[in-house]
């Protein structure tokens, strides 16, 4: 039998029966596996994908949505992929129109390296912000900022998603309730008896990822990350926006280093909602 065209393959709704799937896709474009990712972005959001007639699949990517789940206020597009021996046929362009007409009015946003900005640029996304990724063993140094930091309890989790939904802009309890099981740890900042920020580091291959980092300022912002760098010795890695200038020179100066930069951009809004002075970092780019 001929073999399908790849205009002609179907686009599909992901489950969680395709983590392997999806980290195959991921090893094939010299990416990590990820799987502890994926499997939490498949659950809390909505994958699209192509089978391949050859086994796997041809592209994939996840949307995560949030606000009501009936008419969504934002929604971030994330693990874009399209498998190797499918690249730059059109394929990856085909899956993002079919995301962005599904998706409606709903405002969107992502985070694009410099390879996929075209593509996007092309579909009428805009660049409406820069993301600087960080990576390194974090070693203190000079006197730890004046804040206290503690372990995260059950009791904290309705203070946690009101500060939450106050500084993204929208309601996000279908990630945040899924943190402490996705985390290895979740700590929070306060003041007089106040939460004033929250921060969770989790396992992504041989790193961990600190995010989401809300926080009501910067030194708020360094205590958190002082503090989860302190009960783990795996290299911490973390995406932070570079309008935050002085938290990217504190982190700099204590062992991380410039990876990469990511542009934020969006469609259908000409910025982010929220309060970006203390929205410091998000759980993962993917998600937004």
């Amino acid at each position: 039998m001929p073999t399908p065209s790849l205009a002609s393959l179907p686009i599909r709704r992901l489950t969680l029966r395709d983590l392997n799937a999806c980290a195959d896709l991921s090893e094939d474009r010299g990416w990590p596996r990820e799987e502890h990712k994926w499997s939490f972005l498949l659950a809390a959001g909505t994958g699209y994908g192509i089978d391949d007639p050859a086994g796997g699949l041809v592209t994939a990517c996840v949307v995560t949505r949030y606000g009501p789940h009936e008419h969504p206020a934002l929604a971030a597009i994330g693990m874009v992929l399209v498998a190797d021996r499918h690249a730059r046929r059109g394929v990856g362009r085909r899956l993002m129109r079919h995301v962005v007409s599904e998706m409606g009015t709903t405002p969107l946003t992502l985070h694009a390296t410099p390879y996929g900005r075209p593509l996007y640029e092309e579909l009428g996304f805009k660049v409406t912000g820069r993301a600087e990724m960080l990576r390194g063993h974090f070693t203190p140094r000079g006197p730890e900022p004046r804040v206290a930091t503690r372990p995260a309890t059950a009791e904290d989790l309705g203070a946690i998603l009101r500060l939450d939904e106050e500084v993204f802009g929208t309601d996000r309890t279908h990630i945040i309730t899924r943190l402490p099981a996705f985390s290895d740890q979740l700590r929070v900042a306060e003041a007089d008896g106040r939460l004033t920020g929250y921060a969770a580091v989790w396992p992504n291959m041989e790193t961990h990822v600190v995010g989401p980092l809300i926080a009501r300022d910067t030194d708020t912002a360094k205590a958190l990350i002082t503090s989860l760098a302190a009960h783990t010795n795996r290299p911490l890695r973390t995406d932070i926006d570079v309008r935050h200038e002085e938290l990217l020179a504190w982190a700099k100066e204590r062992g991380l280093e410039s990876v990469a930069f990511n542009a934020v951009m969006t469609h259908g809004i000409t910025e982010l909602p929220g309060d970006w002075q203390r929205r410091f970092a998000p759980l993962t780019v993917a998600a937004g």
